[in-house]
């Protein structure tokens, strides 16, 4: 996979375009961390690669939501605590 700053995405973004298709995916990189994905699209696959990444992101949070509840003891807490703690959060959304 390629790494590109985005210095070199705003200074050769034609030729970082027509390398796209072969790189199939380039990470755009801030100070050296990555911020962004570039991947091939087309208008056929535009929805579907949308719905896989939205679906890749949820699974990730999920997962790491998993780990950190481990990993703070909060995996046994009961269904009770859980939907108090949906109410509270709830309650200061509809303030704000």
């Amino acid at each position: 996979m390629k790494f590109v700053s985005i210095r070199d995405l705003r200074n050769k973004s034609a030729q970082i375009q027509k390398e796209l298709p072969e790189e199939k995916e380039i990470v755009i990189t801030s100070n050296g961390k990555p911020v962004a994905l570039l991947c091939v699209v087309s208008g056929d696959t535009l929805e579907e690669t949308l719905i896989a990444l939205r679906r890749a992101r949820a699974i990730t949070a999920v997962s790491n939501m998993q780990m950190h509840s481990m990993k703070t003891c909060n995996d046994r807490i009961t269904l009770e605590e859980i939907n108090k703690e949906i109410s509270d959060v709830r309650k200061t959304r509809k303030s704000l």
